[in-house]
């Protein structure tokens, strides 16, 4: 499993606000977890994308296969770069599948960013090929790695490109593919999904049996203001933080939040 944050707002925060600083931040939930449903700590790695808009669409990241906490370049430059989009993400590793760069989120392409949150159960031996069977041959031209998220990510680019970027959409097939192809098989997964265009993001709160992984959202918290924040476990003791229902998309943009079901 993994954690995520994600920082949406008109004012532009440091990486380190969002990333390293919070009571429970993303630094503290890579050693400390409190709501992961399985494995102990995120110590596979972890990344950090943002956008800066004088150098085009696409995102600049900042990946490493090193845990969070041993990172002292990220943590030098971490409070010194400001952004309005920041997705970031620590990793803990599938059993079964490498610890190597290329499977730690967000991953990017163009101008999407994405991260997942979760697991596909025995991916490589049994999800693994009718998943990259349905990929465009420029989505499986551009894997890199073996993760099941990589993967994920392949196959929401395809249907990103079928409907004209529309995350919500794009996002809400991807999870009713990925969904149908594992239910075939009898093979469970956990599908916290989200992606960003730098503009917007979507977020899915998603199981296809059993309960999914946490996840939560702030509007203008008392750390946060004029900005939403998505995250797996809540970065501070704030009452406005609200839990994602179940088996929803959440979609944030420059006019606020809105919910609706998958």
């Amino acid at each position: 499993m993994c954690r995520l944050v994600a920082y949406l707002g008109e004012p532009e925060a440091t990486l380190s606000s969002v990333v390293l600083e919070p009571e429970h931040s993303l630094l503290v939930q890579s050693y400390a977890p409190k709501e992961m449903m399985s494995g102990v700590v995120n110590a596979d790695g972890f990344g950090v994308g943002w956008y800066v808009p004088w150098s085009g669409d696409e995102p600049a990241v900042y990946r490493s296969n090193s845990p969070l906490w041993s990172d002292r370049s990220f943590a030098g430059i971490a409070s010194r770069i400001r952004a309005r989009t920041i997705l970031a993400a620590v990793r803990s590793a599938t059993p079964g599948l490498p610890v190597e760069e290329s499977g730690v989120a967000p991953f990017a392409s163009g101008p999407f960013m994405f991260v997942h949150n979760g697991a596909i159960e025995d991916f490589r031996q049994k999800a693994m090929r009718p998943l990259r069977d349905a990929l465009s041959d420029e989505s499986y031209g551009g894997l890199l790695g073996t993760t099941d998220s990589e993967t994920i990510f392949a196959g929401l680019l395809d249907r990103l490109r079928d409907n004209s970027g529309d995350l919500g959409s794009a996002t809400t097939e991807t999870i009713r593919n990925v969904s149908g192809i594992c239910a075939k098989l009898g093979m469970r997964a956990t599908l916290n999904l989200a992606v960003t265009d730098g503009k917007t993001m979507s977020f899915a709160h998603h199981s296809t049996e059993g309960p999914s992984n946490s996840l939560y959202f702030v509007e203008s918290g008392e750390a946060f203001p004029g900005a939403v924040v998505v995250a797996s476990e809540r970065l501070d003791g704030d009452p406005r933080w609200r839990e994602v229902p179940d088996q929803h998309l959440l979609t944030v943009d420059g006019d606020g939040v809105s919910l609706r079901p998958l």
